[in-house]
C-alpha cells in the first residue's frame, strides 16, 4: 500500500515541498492521568496545543487526530483538526505499537485518494512544542534529502552508563564499559560520552518507510535537538505540576490557542 509508487514520488519531486500530514494520537485510555489528552492546561485541553502548533506551522496539508473516542474527536474538531474516522479499539490499547495506528491512518487516506509523501507524529503530551519548532524540524528534514526520518532528542540527565539490571539478589551494569581504567558506573558524568534520549516532541518520516522497513522511523534517522522547554513531556501528576509551574512562573510559551 505504501511501497514503490509513493516512494518514487517522494524522491522525484522537489524534496523541499513534499506533501505531509500531521498525526496527533489521542487515545482515551490513559491510566497514569485519566483523560490527560483533554485535561486543561492554562485554560485549554492539552490536545489543543499540538493541533494549533501543527496548523500554525504551515507545514502540513492536513492535521488529523487519531482517537478512539468521539468525545475527544469533538474537542479536536473544535480546535481545528480533522477527525475523519475513529481509531479501532484493537489499535488503541496501552501496549498498541505506534506502527499500527500510523499505518491505519496512512492507509485510510491512501484509500481515499489522498497519499502523502511524509508524516509527522505530534504527541499531545508535548504542549511546549511551538509552530517554530515544527518549522525548524521540517527544514532540517527536507534539507537532508536522504534520511528516512527525523526524531526529537535531548541530552540525557541520567546516563545509561550508571544504570543497572537486577537479577535475583545481584545486579549488573547495562553498559559494562571502561572509561580508561574505571568502569562507566564509577566515572564522573562529565567524563562519559554524550548520550541523547528521545522525547515526545515530534517525529517526521517518509511514508514509504512503513512498507519498506515495517517501522515508523526506518534506518537512517536525523537527530533533532529540542531547545528550552520544547521537549517537556506531560504524562503523570508530577509532570502536570511542572508544566503548570513553567507556564505560570517561568513564562514558557505555549502555542497560541483561541
Amino acid at each position: 500500500m505504501f511501497g514503490c509508487p509513493q516512494a518514487t514520488s517522494f524522491l522525484s519531486r522537489d524534496f523541499s515541498m513534499p506533501s505531509a500530514i500531521a498525526l496527533i494520537p489521542a487515545r482515551a485510555g490513559s491510566k497514569r492521568v485519566k483523560d490527560k489528552n483533554i485535561r486543561l492546561l492554562a485554560g485549554h485541553p492539552l490536545l489543543a496545543y499540538s493541533i494549533r502548533a501543527a496548523i500554525d506551522s504551515g507545514v502540513f496539508s492536513k492535521v488529523i487526530v487519531s482517537t478512539d473516542s468521539e468525545a475527544y474527536a469533538e474537542v479536536a474538531r473544535q480546535y481545528g483538526a480533522d477527525v475523519p474516522f475513529l481509531r479501532p479499539e484493537s489499535l488503541a490499547g496501552d501496549k498498541s505499537p505506534d506502527f499500527e495506528w500510523v499505518s491505519h491512518a496512512i492507509t485510510w487516506f491512501a484509500s481515499q485518494g489522498q497519499p502523502f509523501d511524509a508524516f509527522s507524529i505530534l504527541r499531545p503530551t508535548s504542549p511546549f512544542r511551538l509552530p517554530s519548532t515544527i518549522q525548524r524540524a521540517w527544514n532540517q528534514f527536507t534539507n537532508d534529502g536522504h534520511a528516512d526520518s527525523l526524531r526529537a532528542v535531548q541530552k540525557c540527565t541520567e546516563h545509561p552508563g550508571k544504570m543497572w539490571v537486577i537479577r535475583g539478589s545481584r545486579m549488573t551494569p547495562i553498559l559494562p564499559y571502561l572509561n580508561e581504567a574505571a568502569p562507566w558506573h564509577s566515572s564522573q558524568y562529565p567524563s562519559l560520552p554524550e548520550v541523547y534520549v528521545q522525547n515526545a516532541s515530534l517525529e517526521i518520516a517518509r511514508t514509504s518507510v512503513l512498507a519498506d522497513t515495517g517501522t515508523i522511523s526506518g534506518h537512517s534517522i536525523i537527530p533533532f535537538l529540542t531547545e528550552g522547554f520544547e521537549g517537556t513531556d506531560v504524562n503523570n501528576e508530577t509532570d502536570w505540576w511542572y508544566a503548570t509551574h513553567i507556564v505560570e512562573h517561568l513564562a514558557a510559551p505555549l502555542p497560541q490557542v483561541s
